[in-house]
């Protein structure tokens, strides 16, 4: 009894041991790694066929999306790349083994996109290379315009999947110096002839006016030519070239108004406005003001804009090669109070405006005259008594001639250069040569500046020079 008590304890004991875990260092899976053959390259929309060099029985890849295969024998693989991007074909052999790993990289037919832009942009050293699932485009041209060609071109590969490393070479910043230049002409001449007669009469007053005057009513000469608008002609208003002469018998008067005037004017006016720009880049250049004016809204209110005069000059450059293309727009307003809009007495003066919107191109310190104009109005004007200013000779004295002529000319041309940075001492200023005068200039002297010689850059250079005795152009 004893003997089974210790035999049941013994398995009962037996029983309780845990089971003992496996061998660490065992594994129930492990990686297949066979020799590869590196990385193949697949055109989108292209195929490829490869070899193996041993037998296949079953092959994969990974990603169906980006490229496609299919067998064309036991060592031959038909390879189709679908969409750009990386992905894996598997190689296993007869007996189950793993031959090989290829890496599958799909990328944009760059050979169609080399041949394509050395049509459109020959001569441009433009390299492309792949990039993941993008193109990469790199290289040193002649402008920015032939980068957004290239990058347009190469986008109709690639879309939203093109690296830009494309530089532009050599000078790209371009001076603009435009010179307005107007001149205005005018003659104005006149020739008129006035009669009075003014007298007293039984039955009152007595007044004639022959010639340009009009017919009045009046006690003596002075009421005929006293400046009134109502009994003065107008031309005889002013002062200028007029010659009277009166003769008085008792109650008759009789006097003759003689004008004869001549009026030339001229006017000169020349703008030069300078600007820099990178090029494919915008500028603006603004010397002059603004001009307020009010604008009533649709409630009523009134409120004010204003409006820019002067010089304005705007344009945008862009190096082609070895040429500059311009798109400009140039101006030159004033203020002209000669025209006037009056509202609730609000006077609004109006403007003269020269102005030119062009596209030109031209090279590196070429000119080019985009604007022209040349405009000559005429006008003459006679005016006579019926009949009387007929007369031969003595129908001077019955009528009045003018004789108006303007001509303007306008020439408006534009200078570009290719320009670099240069270091500020080799740059001259205005101010250079002029400095506030000292209290000893100033009080004993009257002198409202001081001159100060540069000893450095261009300015010094200029004060060096010694402009004594005979220099410049000699005519004869």
């Amino acid at each position: 009894m004893r003997f089974r008590t210790i035999l049941a304890a013994g398995l009962f004991g037996l029983a309780a041991i845990p089971a003992l875990p496996p061998e660490a260092g065992a594994q129930t899976l492990r990686t297949l790694e066979g020799q590869a053959t590196g990385k193949l390259t697949v055109p989108m929309n292209r195929a490829v066929v490869v070899e193996s060099d041993q037998v296949f029985a079953e092959l994969s890849i990974s990603n169906p999306q980006i490229a496609d295969i299919s067998t064309l024998s036991d060592r031959t693989i038909y390879v189709l790349g679908k969409s750009p991007g990386r992905t894996t074909l598997t190689l296993l052999g007869p007996d189950g083994t793993l031959i090989t790993n290829v890496e599958v990289q799909v990328t944009p037919d760059m050979s169609e996109l080399k041949e394509r832009l050395r049509e459109v942009l020959p001569g441009e050293p433009i390299e492309v290379r792949a990039a993941n699932d993008g193109l990469v485009l790199s290289g040193t041209v002649s402008s920015k315009t032939v980068i957004d060609r290239a990058l347009d071109l190469a986008s109709r590969y690639a879309p939203e999947r093109i690296s830009n490393l494309l530089n532009v070479g050599g000078t790209q910043q371009v001076m603009l110096k435009v010179r307005f230049s107007e001149m205005n002409r005018s003659v104005s001449k006149s020739l008129g002839t006035s009669l009075g007669v003014a007298g007293l009469t039984n039955g009152g007053d007595l007044g004639f006016a022959g010639g340009t005057n009009t017919i009045t009513e009046g006690t003596n000469l002075g009421d005929l030519f006293d400046g009134d608008p109502s009994t003065t002609p107008a031309r005889s208003r002013s002062s200028n070239g007029v010659f009277s002469i009166g003769i008085g018998a008792g109650d008759l008067q009789f006097a003759v108004l003689l004008e004869a005037l001549e009026t030339k004017g001229f006017v000169r006016t020349l703008a030069e406005p300078n600007l820099t720009a990178l090029s494919g880049q915008a500028a603006s250049f603004l010397a002059g003001g603004e001009y307020p004016i009010p604008v009533v809204g649709g409630d009523g209110d009134v409120t004010v804009e204003f409006k820019p005069f002067g010089i304005s000059l705007n344009f945008i450059p862009n190096v082609v090669g070895n040429n500059i293309n311009l798109e400009m727009n140039a101006q030159v307003s004033s203020i002209d109070p000669s025209v006037t809009f009056n509202n609730n007495g609000i006077i609004i003066s109006g403007f003269s405006t020269r102005s030119t919107s062009t596209t030109v191109e031209l090279h590196d310190g070429e000119s080019f005259a985009v604007a022209g104009l040349l405009q000559d109005d005429f006008a003459s004007l006679k005016g006579q008594v019926p009949w009387l200013g007929d007369v031969p000779i003595l129908g001077t004295l019955f009528r009045s001639s003018e004789y108006q002529r303007d001509q303007s000319e306008l020439v408006i041309i534009v200078t570009a250069h290719l320009v670099s940075p240069t270091r500020g001492e080799t740059l001259a200023l205005p101010t250079d040569r002029v400095a506030p005068p000292s209290e000893r200039d100033l009080f004993l002297h009257g002198r409202l500046s001081s001159p100060r010689t540069p000893r450095s850059g261009a300015a010094g250079e200029v004060a060096r020079q010694d402009f004594g005795g005979s220099y410049g152009y000699v005519m004869e």
